[in-house]
């Protein structure tokens, strides 16, 4: 089984005091570490048979093409406000330590498609609740939601749509 824990650099204190920061940058630095990484996702997407893969910005779309390559599946971004052309929806939610804003282009054809989320990290849940409304309210169905690391301490998946599975997990 694959140990996503070795390959990750904690930082205390950061982004503000109070808040550890779980870097993944050490595993994606090490071929065998990201290729694993990558295998875990898509073996955790698999079962739901997604139509599409959608990464988060931004951590979140440094997986989001290779599992969907590895389930034949497309792969859509969702982005941070003003990040994104033509017309939009738009989600807000609290962070952590602030506030932020998701958005979906209109025209994304996600109508009646089993979609499967990934990005790095759940916490508190906002922004992946976030993208689930966004993808909702455009007529997708959100069947998982794939993080590579859950603080379980903050209770994020209790906020989320469809299953949640995390690759490590951390109390805080």
């Amino acid at each position: 089984m694959f140990d996503l824990d070795q390959h990750i650099a904690r930082y205390p204190d950061f982004p503000k005091k109070g808040i550890t920061f779980y870097d993944i940058s050490p595993m994606l630095e090490n071929h065998d570490a990201l290729k694993s990484c990558v295998d875990v996702l898509a073996d955790l997407a698999r079962p739901y048979q997604p139509d599409l893969i959608v990464g988060l910005d931004a951590r979140g779309f440094l997986f989001v093409t290779p599992v969907a390559l590895a389930l034949n599946a497309g792969a859509i971004m969702i982005r941070k406000k003003g990040k994104l052309p033509g017309a939009v929806s738009q989600q807000s939610y609290a962070l952590e330590y602030g506030e932020a804003t998701l958005a979906l282009q209109n025209d994304r054809d996600i109508a009646g498609k089993t979609i499967v989320i990934v990005d790095d990290l759940l916490a508190t849940g906002g922004t992946i609740a976030a993208a689930n409304q966004l993808i909702s309210d455009h007529g997708g169905i959100v069947a998982a939601n794939l993080v590579l690391i859950e603080l379980t301490g903050c209770n994020g998946r209790a906020h989320l749509t469809g299953d949640v599975h995390a690759v490590q997990q951390y109390d805080f």
